[in-house]
């Protein structure tokens, strides 16, 4: 049963007169491949009962039987535990979103360009603002395309230094 590369496979008890698809009698169990480690489930009570009244496994079944250890109990060999291996229990979702919490609550790695770091990055360059000297910021009103200079003329204002004694006379009249 299944899907194209993700099958599984029914244990089930069945006649031997019944076609290999057809009506089964119990299912006992069942097998994914599929996973690391494979999945076996078989109801053992089940099993050992219906190989005590005389049922006959199939090869693949008798192997999935001495796995689990179910056919060394039925015939009385040492090995009753088996070799089934279990998965890890995986953990709650609760505790890998306390996790992801916690991760996200730390600071972000150097490099990392987050919504936090670029207010950081906007508060800093508004506390710290960078000073232009005047021949820059002339330099740079100046500056204007060809264009712009034949349709908008640009008048430029020298600007005026006042002098030590042009202050004095400023608070003078004050």
């Amino acid at each position: 049963m299944g899907k194209i590369r993700t099958p599984f496979y029914r244990i089930v008890v069945t006649d031997s007169r019944k076609a290999r698809n057809g009506l089964s009698i119990e299912e006992i169990g069942r097998y994914v491949p599929g996973q690391e480690p494979s999945i076996i489930e078989v109801n053992s009570e089940r099993a050992l009962y219906w190989l005590g009244v005389g049922a006959q496994p199939s090869e693949a079944v008798e192997a999935i039987l001495k796995v689990t250890g179910d056919w060394q109990k039925f015939k009385g060999l040492p090995g009753t535990e088996g070799t089934l291996r279990v998965a890890a229990p995986k953990p709650h979702k609760s505790v890998a979103y306390e996790a992801a919490v916690k991760s996200a609550m730390d600071e972000p790695k150097e490099g990392a360009t987050t919504l936090k770091k670029k207010a950081q990055e906007k508060l800093a360059a508004k506390a710290n603002p960078v000073v232009v000297s005047e021949p820059e910021a002339v330099a740079e009103v100046s500056e204007v395309p060809a264009q712009a200079a034949e349709t908008d003329p640009v008048v430029e204002t020298p600007a005026v230094e006042e002098t030590p004694a042009a202050e004095a006379e400023e608070k003078a009249a004050e």
